[in-house]
């Protein structure tokens, strides 16, 4: 079983859930304190990037995904 799990929210941020480091290009850490989730932007109009700040709601992004069904 993983011990990270990643959700595509509908016109929103990707959630990420576990036990995880989230790194720079350069190796640095983030400090994401003692949270368990955080949201990733996917509109690229965050102001806190690559956190989500909620944006996405003011400007009308739109990126349903759907893993395929079979």
């Amino acid at each position: 079983m993983a011990d990270v799990e990643i959700t595509v929210r509908d016109n929103g941020p990707l959630l990420v859930s576990g036990s995880f480091f989230l790194k720079d290009q350069d190796g640095g850490e983030f400090d994401l304190g003692d949270k368990d989730t955080i949201a990733l932007c996917r509109c690229g109009e965050s102001s806190n990037a690559p956190f989500c700040d909620g944006n996405h709601k003011t400007m009308g992004f739109q990126a349903d995904n759907r893993a395929p069904q079979g």
